[in-house]
């Protein structure tokens, strides 16, 4: 399965744990935030100001 920006954070790291260094390497330490369960990848990376489409592929690098 590939990482989409229409991935909440909670799906990606109960699925794939080894993602929450690189969420927290982007300053992302909502990884543990009860909105985290809801929250897509693109709408945390609008909220931290971030390229969301930096933050996937770097998520999709660390589960390779």
């Amino acid at each position: 399965m590939k990482i989409v920006k229409e991935n909440t954070i909670g799906d990606v790291v109960r699925n794939y744990p080894e993602t929450v260094q690189t969420l927290m390497s982007f300053g992302m330490g909502c990884v543990g935030c009860p909105s985290a369960q809801a929250e897509t990848l693109e709408e945390a990376a609008a909220v931290h100001g971030l390229d969301a489409d930096k933050l996937i592929e770097a998520l999709n690098n660390a589960i390779a």
